[in-house]
């Protein structure tokens, strides 16, 4: 089943300089409970397609629906939880505080966000830190807040901008890990960007290769690692495979130029 779908998507923005092609006639289908990577280089137009989608930004040609409707009626029907590249927490309000902020906004009632806020502090392994404030917490502690809070109303869909990029490895893999049995877990459709081959390797079942501005796919790669991936399988062959054939992707996106 096609949750997101885009045809032709065109994206120019008007500057002082003249026009800026952040994107150019992007095709792509995620189906549902797809983990998509979108890797490039700077620039290249993953956040602005991660932001289209959520309706952020406005495609200027062609068409985009999220799940068989356009992307602003989507976000009206909650269809997504969206995890920025900084946590984006508000220090003055608890984390659980933080977490239930959209549910106060949506209208939930105090006992419902208590119960979603409670359930989602356990599934990114944070229960007993709800009372906490932001800055006790690690950052990499933070940002699992973040994702918490983007899971909190239980949308379909998760799009997430280079959640980790400010990580050191170390907690990196940790969080990568963490990620992967979530989304295991719960089944949902995850839309990542990241400047990681590894990372996009590891954590998707497809991975969209992008081109330097104008944004274009250049190659949209399937994978074949099972689902139950611990980091090691990023020793073995088919992994180094698949790595290889991401490099290629980038280094055809230039060709381009």
């Amino acid at each position: 089943m096609s949750i997101i779908t885009a045809q032709n998507v065109s994206l120019t923005f008007p500057t002082n300089d003249g026009p800026v092609h952040a994107l150019k006639d992007v095709d792509l289908t995620i189906e549902k409970g797809d983990f998509v990577s979108f890797i490039g280089p700077s620039g290249c137009g993953k956040t602005t397609f991660l932001r289209t989608i959520a309706a952020l930004e406005t495609p200027t040609g062609g068409t985009l629906s999220v799940n068989g409707m356009p992307p602003d009626e989507a976000r009206k029907a909650r269809a997504y939880g969206y995890v920025f590249q900084a946590p984006g927490l508000y220090p003055w309000r608890t984390i659980s505080g933080n977490i239930s902020l959209p549910l106060e906004i949506m209208g939930f009632s105090r006992s419902d966000r208590a119960e979603r806020v409670a359930r989602v502090l356990e599934m990114v392994e944070l229960s007993g830190f709800g009372g906490k404030f932001p800055w006790q917490l690690s950052g990499g502690m933070q940002q699992r807040a973040s994702i918490a809070r983007a899971l909190s109303f239980d949308a379909d869909i998760l799009l997430m901008d280079e959640p980790f990029g400010a990580l050191d490895e170390i907690v990196r893999d940790r969080l990568n890990a963490a990620l992967l049995e979530l989304w295991d877990r719960t089944g949902k459709t995850i839309g990542f960007v990241t400047h990681s081959i590894p990372e996009a390797v590891y954590l998707s079942t497809k991975i969209v290769v992008m081109s330097p501005r104008p944004g274009r796919i250049t190659r949209v790669i399937e994978s074949p690692l099972p689902r139950q991936r611990p980091l090691e399988i990023r020793d073995t062959p088919e992994f180094i495979e698949i790595a290889q054939q991401v490099r290629e992707g980038l280094r055809e996106g230039h060709s381009y130029d």
